[in-house]
């Protein structure tokens, strides 16, 4: 019985905790390393370019002159490389 819980336990650091800790540092690199004139997808679909990086927030635009200030948590992808999510 104590074999199985450690199996089990393992099983479940393996195929789960493991790949979303990869997954959540690789995003967190993604929105570190951000710079002005990246192309971005947000969390909702928008496709934008980054105009102003702030401590927390971006200010991009999504067309000319319509510009957003969202969080920075809320980018998920670069549109030329797939979305990292």
């Amino acid at each position: 019985m104590l074999i199985m819980s450690i199996v089990m336990v393992a099983i479940v650091y393996f195929f789960m905790w493991r790949p979303e800790s990869k997954r959540r540092k690789q995003m967190e690199r993604f929105r570190k390393n951000l710079k002005e004139g990246d192309k971005v997808i947000t969390a909702e679909g928008i496709y934008a370019t980054v105009k102003e990086i702030r401590e927390t927030t971006l200010l991009i635009e999504i067309e000319r002159g319509a510009r957003l200030v969202i969080d920075k948590g809320m980018v998920v992808g670069d549109p030329t490389q797939g979305v990292v999510r």
